[in-house]
């Protein structure tokens, strides 16, 4: 999975309260770049954050971008 927190939809509102900014510590407003994260990594955070342990990841695609 490629997370680009320059195309994200909630980028700013939604970075708050999102796992790229507590464990990378991206940027709310300058240019982030991409971050890569496989699918054993996702699955790791997806269950830190089933558990409340960290935040979920709250990636919005901007239309007419995907990853």
């Amino acid at each position: 999975m490629l997370i680009d927190c320059d195309g994200c939809q909630v980028r700013g509102t939604g970075c708050g309260d999102c796992v790229v900014t507590t464990l990378l510590a991206a940027p709310a407003t300058a240019p982030a770049g991409e971050v890569d994260i496989d699918e054993e990594e996702r699955r790791a955070l997806q269950v830190l954050a089933d558990l409340d342990m960290v935040p979920p990841l709250r990636l919005a695609h901007r239309r007419g971008r995907a990853s």
